[in-house]
This record gives structure tokens, sequence and C-alpha cells, in this order.
């Protein structure tokens, strides 16, 4: 397992602090609400552990939302909401008179766009602040057990979860997310060396 020093470790949760912050601006405009997200802490867990973190009981099911990002490093990011906060989601988004029929229709419409405009601030900050490039697929929706989704995006057993926890908070909802990349071994280093030299345009030579 990658272990990060602490400078390393704070530089990546203030560049995900920056891509949040733009993802809750967007959110707000979304949702015509303020909305609020919390510095996101992140650690690097095997499969079982990201799925244990995002509540994974027998008939808990997640919902998520899939981009694969290519270029400085390749991922796959997850973004995981519990299903029955989806609906709640959605339903911000289109307002409150829509029948529950319409809504369950427009959800997955819905909670690609959520996902499409997170993933992509996340890791649109990543590649600004890296100097590089990210190009990332069309959205995919999932839904079923935590295990099950970041088994369907590609969470093997020599694979690592990077696991970003956001609160999103909005003035009249309480919802808790999380973010998941996930990588191999070659783009955990990428990633790390791309920190470094992040580190090094900031301070200089050591």
């Amino acid at each position: 397992m990658l272990e990060l020093s602490e400078l390393q470790h704070d530089a990546l949760v203030e560049i995900f602090n920056i891509g949040v912050g733009h993802a809750a601006k967007a959110m707000s405009e979304i949702v015509n609400e303020e909305v609020t997200m919390s510095v996101p802490s992140i650690s690097f867990v095997n499969r079982a552990d990201a799925a244990a973190m995002l509540g994974n009981k027998d008939s808990s099911r997640v919902c998520g939302v899939s981009q694969h990002y290519q270029g400085a490093f390749s991922t796959e990011a997850i973004l995981m909401f519990p299903e029955d906060k989806s609906l709640d989601i959605v339903r911000l988004m289109v307002g409150e008179s829509v029948p529950l029929k319409e809504l369950t229709e427009m959800e997955q419409e819905a909670m690609s766009e959520i996902g499409n405009i997170i993933l992509n601030s996340c890791v649109g900050t990543l590649a600004n602040i890296f100097s590089q490039e990210l190009s990332g697929s069309l959205p995919a929706y999932h839904v079923g057990t935590s295990e099950e989704i970041l088994s369907a995006t590609g969470a093997q057993g020599d694979t690592v979860v990077l696991m970003l926890h956001i609160d999103f908070v909005l003035e009249t909802h309480q919802i808790k997310g999380y973010v998941a990349f996930i990588l191999d071994l070659s783009a955990l280093h990428d990633l790390q060396d791309q920190v470094d030299r992040y580190l090094a345009r900031l301070t200089g030579p050591l």
C-alpha cells in the first residue's frame, strides 16, 4: 500500500479541496440552493475496506456514477451516494412538484449529470494543478451494493482505491457522499510523481 508523506498527503487534500469547491459552486447553480462541501478526507485502501467504508450491508444499495480518465495517470473515478439519498438529490434538481414516478425515470440522467460535474471538477483541478491532460469518458450509472459497483468499475485485488469522503451540506439537506479513484500500482506511482513535481514547483529544489 502506498504510504504518502505528510507533505504529499496535505498537498493532495488541498488540491481536492479546490476541486470540491468548484463542484459545490456548480451544484449550487443546478439545485438553486447554496451547497457547501466539507474539506475532503482521503485514504488509500483495498477494495474490501473501500466497500466497508461505504456501509456495505447485505441490503444497502449504493447509487454510483463512474468515468474513466487517462493522461497523466489512469483511473476510474466513481461518485457514490446511498441509494435512498439519490432521489433527494434529483428532486432538488428538478423541483418538488415532479411526481415520484417521473422522478424515478429522471434519476439516471440527473445523477449522471451530477456525477459528471463533481468528478470533472475534482479531476480537472488535478489536471490544471499538475499542468497535465486528463481526458474522461462519458459517465456510466450504476446501482448495487458498494462491492458490486467497485467490482464492475475495475477495483480488482491488485488495485488500490483512493477514497475521498465529502459531506454535501445543502440548506435543507445533509448528504454524505464518496468519490473513489481506482488506481493500479503504475497509476498510483504516477500520481505520487505528479504530487512530487507539484511540490517541487512550489518549494523549489531541496
